[in-house]
């Protein structure tokens, strides 16, 4: 069977304002996201859905709910031929407390192949991929694959003891044989050396194609805005290299939000995105995409990513993207620092959109911040634009002018993305940074039409805090989130 590589990866990411109509609280968990699941792919024509399996109530029964719960459906679109589900498991190696989810949730690839071959009577596997996260070696990636291969698999040929049946005769026989395992590439180190890994990962497997992930919010977070673009760009170009190197297709995902300093993906724009990636064959379709927008711009949108064609990806000056990512980020840590405190106080009357957490993510500051904590993406995204700073400005100030201009060429939206983040400055609330962030601002010389109505409100969360009103601080934080069209 020749594999449909999916344009769209519906995701479980909490960015959302609205709640959708089949929401039975005002967090979504449990019976909620298998009809997301449905809805991403029946209403809205996603071809892929992202399971996340780290955290609480993970539901491990999820194809059999979904193959009974909408069986009309899924007999005419065929769960791993047409549309597809896709894991995204605990890296072991960094969530210790998670670390025995991950063997729970490849138990339980068997159980979902023997549900879909009752339903559809054929040996299509419903699963048979999963996304490691944090990934930093190939032998992280090549434990997953080894140990779904000898122990999940390879323990239905072991008698309970001599002369006796083996567990294939007992319970039946295990399949899929084997799964793909995608590195998902978070931080700038593996990021940067993703084509390695993903070499290494390859050289003793006989694959028909590799997909890799490659994260957009975390870096974002953890080294600025502009790191994060560059970081991807050195990234894609790699891979290509790679996969004309090893003339085996590899095929890249990116993990895009609505918010611009988390990738601005949104209906209206996804022709800007697919341009600034063009090898990107995967785009992740987060929950603000899917809720925060009318119903048929997000059809549109995604029509549209499904009908675009991967093509190659730009060639960059790498020495001079990573001279840029060290002096961005080094000046984005500076200024993150000087506004953790009121970042974090805002981040407590962000709402909470899944009852459970995805990933514990990346963020490095434990030592520059002196032991500050900071929110999750999305919340730390949130906490940023309720201000009115687009987190989109800190690190700016790392720049010169000729590396605006070469940033420029390599990421031909920049200023787009710029203008759709300063849209929703306030002025006032600026002046919480330095005054280095704020002369570079202008020296972008952008036309920028201020969002006044978020202006206002930001204010007001201002004042809300100065004055320690917080039963007051979440609605206008709703209000302001309503206006820009995501939560963070």
């Amino acid at each position: 069977m020749v594999r449909n590589i999916p344009r769209c990866m519906s995701t479980q990411h909490p960015d959302n304002v609205h709640l959708p109509f089949f929401a039975e609280s005002v967090e979504l968990g449990g019976e909620d996201e298998i009809q997301e699941a449905y809805y991403a792919f029946s209403h809205l024509g996603c071809d892929e859905q992202m399971w996340d399996c780290e955290g609480k109530e993970v539901d491990n029964f999820v194809v059999k709910k979904l193959l009974s719960k909408y069986e009309r459906y899924f007999r005419q679109n065929h769960l791993g031929k047409d549309i597809f589900l896709t894991l995204r498991v605990p890296n072991p190696t960094v969530e210790k407390s998670e670390a025995k989810i991950l063997l729970e949730t490849l138990e339980s690839i068997p159980r979902s192949f023997d549900t879909a071959r009752l339903f559809y009577q054929d040996d299509i596997s419903p699963i048979f991929e999963v996304i490691l996260p944090m990934t930093s070696s190939a032998i992280s990636l090549d434990r997953i694959y080894r140990y779904y291969r000898d122990f999940v698999i390879g323990k239905q040929n072991i008698s309970f003891r001599k002369g006796d049946v083996t567990l294939a005769e007992w319970i039946g026989t295990f399949e899929p044989a084997s799964i793909n395992v995608i590195p998902l590439f978070e931080d700038l180190d593996n990021m940067l050396q993703a084509d390695l890994i993903t070499r290494e990962y390859l050289m003793d497997k006989d694959v028909e194609y590799q997909r890799v992930f490659l994260a957009r919010s975390d870096p974002a977070m953890n080294y600025g805005q502009i790191s994060a673009i560059l970081m991807n760009k050195v990234a894609l170009h790699r891979l290509q290299l790679l996969e004309e190197e090893l003339s085996i297709p590899i095929y890249p995902i990116i993990g895009v939000g609505s918010a611009p300093f988390r990738g601005n993906l949104r209906p209206n724009n996804v022709e800007h995105i697919m341009s600034e990636y063009p090898s990107v064959q995967t785009f992740t379709i987060q929950s603000a995409f899917k809720f925060d927008n009318p119903h048929d711009q997000v059809i549109r949108g995604i029509d549209a990513l499904n009908r675009g064609v991967r093509d190659k990806a730009k060639e960059v000056d790498e020495d001079k993207c990573r001279q840029i990512i060290d002096r961005c980020s080094s000046a984005y840590k500076s200024s993150l620092v000087k506004i953790a405190t009121i970042i974090n106080e805002v981040s407590a009357f962000v709402p909470r959109r899944r009852k459970r957490k995805l990933h514990i993510g990346l963020f490095g500051y434990s030592r520059s911040l002196e032991g500050i904590k900071l929110p999750r993406a999305i919340g730390f995204c949130c906490s940023f634009y309720s201000l009115g700073i687009p987190p989109e400005v800190l690190g700016l100030d790392g720049l010169t002018s000729r590396d605006i201009d070469f940033l420029r060429e390599a990421s031909p939206h920049f200023d787009d993305n710029m203008r759709d983040a300063l849209r929703f400055m306030n002025p006032e609330s600026m002046a919480l940074l330095p005054e280095t962030v704020i002369e570079a601002v202008e020296g972008l010389e952008l036309d920028i039409e201020l969002d006044e109505e978020h202006q206002i409100l930001t204010s007001e969360i201002v004042d809300l805090l100065r004055n320690n009103k917080s039963k007051e601080i979440e609605e206008v934080v709703l209000r302001a989130a309503n206006l820009r069209g995501f939560l963070g």
